[in-house]
């Protein structure tokens, strides 16, 4: 898939949030990167041969203080990393969209301060409905 069409998926994903939730998000840059580097997989406990789609990095909302954005904050960034997303994608274009819009999902969830077995709680039960 090319890059610009990727990237259109990731801001499709992003607007699909709900808007109690997207209003909240501030100082967010969604990024998109081929794959993630060996120290983010590294930072992040990744075992070799395993990958991520997605990675939030930033301070959650949950623990941003009174004094946070005081002065130039650069952004928090969610990144999704494309060839992963499109490897995991065995089917078509419309899993692509599918993955992506969970991965969005999963790293809004860290934003607002959710753990990774918090989120992957919410994704089960999500799922299982």
């Amino acid at each position: 898939m090319e890059r610009e069409e990727f990237e259109k998926l990731v801001d499709e994903a992003a607007a699909a949030v709900p808007e109690k939730f997207r209003e909240k998000i501030k100082n967010v840059a969604f990024l998109v990167a081929n794959r993630p580097t060996k120290e983010q997989l590294r930072e992040n406990g990744i075992p070799q041969g395993d990958t991520l789609l997605g990675l939030y990095e930033g301070i959650p909302a949950t623990e941003r203080g009174e004094h946070y954005g005081v002065g130039i904050t650069l952004p928090d960034r969610i990144t999704i990393f494309q060839e992963p997303v499109e490897e995991a994608a065995v089917e078509d274009g419309e899993e692509v969209q599918r993955i992506i819009r969970e991965t969005v999902f999963h790293e809004i969830a860290h934003y607002f301060g959710m753990s990774e077995s918090e989120v992957e709680k919410w994704e089960t039960e999500k799922r299982d409905k």
